[in-house]
Protein backbone atom coordinates (compact mmCIF):
# COMPACT_ATOMS: atom_id res chain seq x y z
CA UNK A 1 0.00 0.00 0.00
CA UNK A 2 1.14 3.44 -0.55
CA UNK A 3 0.62 6.00 2.02
CA UNK A 4 0.93 9.59 1.44
CA UNK A 5 1.81 12.44 3.95
CA UNK A 6 0.84 15.91 2.32
CA UNK A 7 2.27 19.19 4.70
CA UNK A 8 1.28 22.52 3.88
CA UNK A 9 1.94 25.90 5.11
CA UNK A 10 1.54 29.79 4.13
CA UNK A 11 4.66 32.11 4.93
CA UNK A 12 5.34 35.33 6.38
CA UNK A 13 4.95 37.84 3.76
CA UNK A 14 8.16 38.37 1.95
CA UNK A 15 9.27 35.03 3.62
CA UNK A 16 8.43 32.62 0.63
CA UNK A 17 11.62 31.49 -0.30
CA UNK A 18 13.10 31.55 3.02
CA UNK A 19 10.16 28.58 3.86
CA UNK A 20 10.31 26.89 0.17
CA UNK A 21 14.32 25.96 1.14
CA UNK A 22 13.69 25.51 4.48
CA UNK A 23 10.72 22.57 3.83
CA UNK A 24 13.69 21.27 0.93
CA UNK A 25 16.34 20.90 3.33
CA UNK A 26 14.04 19.40 6.02
CA UNK A 27 12.26 17.07 3.09
CA UNK A 28 16.28 15.64 2.37
CA UNK A 29 16.45 14.76 6.29
CA UNK A 30 13.44 12.27 6.23
CA UNK A 31 15.05 9.04 6.18
CA UNK A 32 13.82 6.42 3.43
CA UNK A 33 12.96 3.69 5.89
CA UNK A 34 10.37 1.77 6.02
CA UNK A 35 10.57 1.84 1.97
CA UNK A 36 11.54 3.85 -1.04
CA UNK A 37 10.79 7.62 0.30
CA UNK A 38 9.26 9.85 -2.84
CA UNK A 39 8.63 13.29 -2.91
CA UNK A 40 7.45 16.30 -4.48
CA UNK A 41 7.81 20.12 -3.04
CA UNK A 42 5.67 22.94 -4.51
CA UNK A 43 5.24 26.78 -3.84
CA UNK A 44 1.86 28.19 -5.04
CA UNK A 45 0.07 31.45 -4.87
CA UNK A 46 0.00 33.66 -1.99
CA UNK A 47 3.47 31.72 -0.73
CA UNK A 48 2.23 28.59 0.38
CA UNK A 49 4.50 25.78 0.38
CA UNK A 50 3.28 22.41 -0.53
CA UNK A 51 5.01 18.94 0.75
CA UNK A 52 3.73 15.82 -0.48
CA UNK A 53 5.96 12.61 0.61
CA UNK A 54 4.73 8.76 -0.19
CA UNK A 55 6.16 5.28 0.76
CA UNK A 56 5.40 1.90 0.83
CA UNK A 57 4.46 1.35 3.65
CA UNK A 58 0.98 0.08 5.74
CA UNK A 59 -1.05 2.80 7.07
CA UNK A 60 -0.46 2.57 10.78
CA UNK A 61 2.85 3.01 9.91
CA UNK A 62 5.06 5.42 11.94
CA UNK A 63 5.63 7.54 9.06
CA UNK A 64 8.51 10.35 9.92
CA UNK A 65 6.94 14.08 9.28
CA UNK A 66 8.27 17.54 8.76
CA UNK A 67 8.54 19.64 11.83
CA UNK A 68 6.84 22.64 12.65
CA UNK A 69 8.83 25.56 11.06
CA UNK A 70 10.01 28.84 13.21
CA UNK A 71 6.73 31.16 13.68
CA UNK A 72 9.63 33.93 11.42
CA UNK A 73 8.59 31.86 8.37
CA UNK A 74 4.91 30.73 8.96
CA UNK A 75 1.80 33.01 9.76
CA UNK A 76 0.29 29.65 11.65
CA UNK A 77 0.96 26.16 12.50
CA UNK A 78 1.74 23.79 9.00
CA UNK A 79 -1.61 22.20 8.14
CA UNK A 80 -0.82 18.05 7.74
CA UNK A 81 -3.06 15.37 6.30
CA UNK A 82 -2.13 11.84 5.90
CA UNK A 83 -4.09 9.45 3.25
CA UNK A 84 -3.68 5.63 1.43
CA UNK A 85 -3.86 4.37 -1.90
CA UNK A 86 -7.23 2.35 -2.26
CA UNK A 87 -6.07 2.04 -6.12
CA UNK A 88 -7.78 3.31 -9.38
CA UNK A 89 -10.14 1.96 -11.86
Amino acid sequence: MTVALMWEARAVPGRGEALLAWAEERVRELPADPAPLRRETFRAPQDRVLVITWWDAPYNADLPELPEPGADLVTRAAHRWRFESVGTG
